[in-house]
């Protein structure tokens, strides 16, 4: 997958990874991207950063019409979607602490925003030959999330999600990949780190805290080569070897360094 000519969709598209994204995307020369977010007035400011080849709309992913709606406008004003970005993503910073309502908000982000993004595109897709799906997923899908559970888990059943829907779907032209960095440089990393939330503290203490361009850049590549994991910290290869090689010593371990960060 190659973004020059492609119509591309990206949600969360206002700051952080989506922002860099939508621009490294026109960059490399998409026929068209639409920037979604909640922040309308900041999905504009990045529609008009790329010019006329983009699109903002509005749109709440944890609601399948306005997925659908956004899926539209771009079909309408641009063209086919040939890549839909399922970025938006929401943490908590709480543990058994979570409230119901922390658990139902983080997992329709984190997850069911890529059940409609898949639902609105995926028959679509299917019709014209093929398509791509780069689904926002963090490495805390495959190596959990000290400090957050409802985080850690509505990104481990986005990355499960994911698989299903490659497994599927590949034999009729459809494509996935999951992107699962550790610490980036975004507003919600910097208001963990100001907040001391020991979900920030553990991301900052795993390995370097990259910029969303850094990020994109490594998206753009793990595309081209239709790699099903985009980890932009290769490092995560690695703690997931070892969590698969030995579950228990990875347990115990990841015991260790969150009592050293309490």
């Amino acid at each position: 997958m190659r973004v020059e000519d492609k119509v591309v969709v990206v949600t969360g598209a206002a700051g952080g990874i989506g922002r860099a994204l939508a621009l490294r995307f026109a960059a490399e020369g998409a026929a068209g991207v639409l920037v979604a977010d909640l922040d309308e007035a900041g999905a504009a400011a990045v529609a008009a950063e790329i010019g006329e080849r983009a699109l903002a709309v509005r749109a709440d992913v944890t609601v399948e019409d306005d997925v659908r709606a956004l899926v539209d406008a771009a079909e309408r004003d641009l063209g086919p979607v040939d890549l839909f970005c399922s970025n938006a993503g929401v943490i908590t910073g709480h543990g058994l602490d979570a409230s119901d309502l922390d658990w139902s908000a983080t997992l329709a982000v984190n997850t069911m925003a890529h059940v409609y993004a898949a639902r609105a595109v995926v028959p679509r897709m299917v019709e014209r030959g093929g398509g791509y799906l780069l689904n926002t997923c963090s490495a805390a899908g495959l190596v959990s999330c000290p400090g957050d559970a409802p985080y850690a888990v509505s990104k481990a059943a986005a990355i499960s999600f994911a698989e299903w829907v490659a497994i599927h779907y590949r034999a009729r032209g459809i494509r996935v990949s999951v992107l699962c960095p550790q610490g980036v440089r975004t507003r919600m990393m910097e208001r963990g780190l100001e907040e001391d939330h020991v979900t920030a503290r553990a991301v900052a203490s795993s390995g370097a805290v990259l910029d969303p361009a850094e990020v994109a850049g490594h998206v753009v590549e793990g595309l081209a080569d239709e790699r099903f994991y985009i980890l932009p910290h290769p490092e995560v290869a690695g703690f997931l070897a070892r969590k698969v090689a030995d579950p228990d010593r990875w347990l115990d371990g990841m015991s260790r360094f969150v009592e050293s960060l309490t």
